[in-house]
């Protein structure tokens, strides 16, 4: 229900599409602040949408490797399950906007689609501070997808950070 303040958001069919893969990216990021994570959660999907290949959540802080992004992860064991590392036709959807090592990733891995909730105005690489994916000067450029459950994606990163 809306506040008299707020006009209520017509159906968005793109973005409704990709609630339930995001609500899954959700659950993951919750895992992360288990291991005192920065809490983002990322599934690769298969090409027509409707598999979740692989999952991964931030884990820098559980295993002292820098790179271990959850978009970094998500894409590895995607990798891994299906024997190659060209994610063609796949969607990555992320609970934050991937930042510059993650948006690198995207386009060395071929994923068709990335999706993202919350924006990061701070370190963002799909569009807000920086547009690594969509570089024309690059030979891949993913098709990006943004504001999906954001609300409640940048409440969990904001009631994280408000405890630390």
């Amino acid at each position: 229900m809306s506040t008299p303040h707020q006009v209520p958001r017509p159906p968005d069919p793109v973005r409704d599409r990709w609630r339930a893969p995001m609500r899954l990216a959700l659950d993951e990021a919750r895992l992360a602040v288990r291991g005192g994570d920065v809490p983002v959660g990322a599934v690769v999907l298969s090409p027509d949408g409707t598999t979740v290949l692989a999952a991964g959540h931030n884990e820098r802080e559980a295993t002292g490797d820098p790179t271990a992004h959850a978009e970094v992860l998500a894409l590895r064991r995607a990798a891994a399950r299906l024997g190659e590392w060209r994610l063609s036709g796949c969607t990555l959807v992320v609970t934050l906007e991937p930042c510059t090592m993650c948006a690198g990733a995207l386009v060395q891995s071929r994923v068709e689609r990335v999706v993202y909730g919350a924006r990061d105005e701070k370190a963002g690489a799909t569009g807000s501070v920086w547009d690594v994916v969509r570089d024309r000067r690059l030979n891949h450029r993913p098709e990006v997808i943004e504001g999906v459950l954001a609300d409640d994606c940048a409440a969990l990163l904001t009631d994280f950070f408000r405890t630390r």
